[in-house]
């Protein structure tokens, strides 16, 4: 039975998890100097640096994981940068008690997130991807 939903389940995977990347990197564009100001708040050093290679990050690796392609790589760097960014950004353990469970679940939110980019980059984008096309298999129904 799963067999047969293998595929638009890989697929919505995807889509669900690229969801979280690109309006996220999207926004950055219109709120730049924002996200800028809001990365040198918590100490990260080259905050404009960092606020480009964000975007770029969220905007190219969720379009990534729209396509299915290069998924498994784009999967690895997406999970590099949630970790990343949980400990930055979402650092529970730092923050007033009042603050804590709302940071605590954000941060809890984004390792499950990792998770699932780990899933999807050890066993791959599905065969409705860019990246079966590419290797020249035939996509099934």
């Amino acid at each position: 039975m799963f067999a047969s939903l293998q595929n638009p389940l890989a697929l919505a995977g995807r889509l669900l998890l690229a969801l979280l990347f690109l309006p996220a990197g999207l926004g950055k564009i219109t709120g730049f100097a924002g996200t800028v100001g809001y990365i040198g708040s918590v100490g990260m050093p080259l905050p404009t640096v960092a606020a480009a290679l964000a975007l770029a990050i969220e905007v190219l690796g969720g379009l990534a994981l729209v396509l299915g392609w290069g998924t498994r790589f784009a999967a690895l760097v997406l999970a590099f940068f949630t970790l990343v960014a949980s400990f930055y950004f979402h650092a529970y353990w730092a923050v007033p008690a009042e603050q804590q469970m709302i940071t605590q679940l954000l941060f809890f939110k984004n390792i499950a997130v990792v998770g699932g980019l780990l899933v999807l980059a050890a066993f791959g984008p599905g065969a409705w991807s860019v990246d079966n096309a590419r290797a020249g298999h035939r996509v099934p129904a």
